[in-house]
Order: structure tokens, then C-alpha cells, then sequence
């Protein structure tokens, strides 16, 4: 027997059992839960904490974020929602009209990602337009990640159930 062959064997290469995707789902949402805006949340609570100049930093940061994050939606805006929408169709038709299992796993990854990123813009724009300081800012920092922490642990469930539901069934079926 060949090596690769035994690698084969040994690591089932499909998707929802395979170890590395689950560990790409955890990597992802874990960095998607801790970079609010752009900005990370370990600065948020640094700066709550201690105020003065940390707090200054993260007003700063959240701003160029913000003004970032707005600018590339006025100006490509259309066009990233146009393919972005193109890609989660082909995935969701070659996914579970056409069953590929591989298409099934990038879309239970990215269209999660993709609500939180248009939370994000809504997000974006509700603090360009009211500049809040202090307690205001990390209010609504901490408010836009629990609900991107809500969003993570509903696709990561539903991943989770899904993914038992094709190895039982290919299991089942001897695919």
C-alpha cells in the first residue's frame, strides 16, 4: 500500500469529518468574535479599564475602522453584495440541489460571515453617524459582539447538527 493511500484511509477527506474544517470553524468565528469592527476586543476592555490614553487609542482605531469600513461599502458596495450574493446562490445550488458536500461546508462558514459583515456595516454607519464616547462606544462595541457571538454559536450549531446528519447518512448509505 502506498502512502498516500494509507493517509487516505486514515483521514476521511470529506468535509464534515474531517478534523481540519472543524478547526477552521472554530479559528473563524473565534477571530470574527474577537476583531469588533476591526478593532480588537482585548484594546475594548483595556480601554474601559483604563481610560485615559488606551481609551483615546480605541476611539481612534474605531474611527479610521469605521470610515474604512464605509468608504468600501459607498464606493464597492454593490459590487461585493452583487458576487457576494453570485457565490452563496452556487453555493447553495451546488451545495444541496446538486449535494456536494464541499460546497454544503463553505456555505455553513460563509453565510454566517456574511450577515455578521452586513451587521458590521449597519454597525459602521450607526457610529459614523453618532460618534459616541466613553461608556456609549463600548456599549455599542459590546453589543455588536454578543451578537456576533450569537450568530457563531447558532452557525456553529446548525454546522454542527448538519454535519452529523451527512456522516450519519453517508455512513448510513455506504457513500
Amino acid at each position: 500500500m502506498q502512502w498516500y493511500e494509507t493517509i487516505f484511509e486514515l483521514i476521511d477527506m470529506r468535509s464534515f469529518s474531517n478534523l481540519w474544517y472543524w478547526i477552521a470553524l472554530a479559528v473563524l468565528w473565534s477571530t470574527v468574535s474577537h476583531w469588533v469592527l476591526g478593532v480588537p476586543f482585548d484594546m475594548v476592555q483595556r480601554a474601559r479599564r483604563q481610560g485615559g490614553e488606551a481609551e483615546g487609542d480605541l476611539r481612534d482605531l474605531v474611527r479610521i475602522n469605521v470610515n474604512r469600513i464605509v468608504y468600501i461599502a459607498d464606493t464597492a458596495g454593490v459590487f461585493i453584495i452583487g458576487a457576494g450574493c453570485a457565490a452563496i446562490t452556487a453555493l447553495v445550488l451546488l451545495g444541496f440541489w446538486y449535494g456536494i458536500e464541499f460546497a454544503q461546508a463553505l456555505f455553513l462558514l460563509i453565510f454566517p460571515t456574511a450577515i455578521v459583515g452586513a451587521l458590521s456595516l449597519r454597525q459602521a454607519r450607526r457610529l459614523r453617524a453618532t460618534s459616541p464616547e466613553g461608556e456609549a462606544l463600548f456599549r455599542a462595541l459590546n453589543r455588536h459582539r454578543f451578537w456576533t457571538q450569537v450568530i457563531g454559536v447558532i452557525s456553529i450549531f446548525v454546522t454542527a447538527l448538519w454535519g452529523m446528519w451527512q456522516n450519519m447518512t453517508i455512513g448510513v448509505l455506504g457513500g
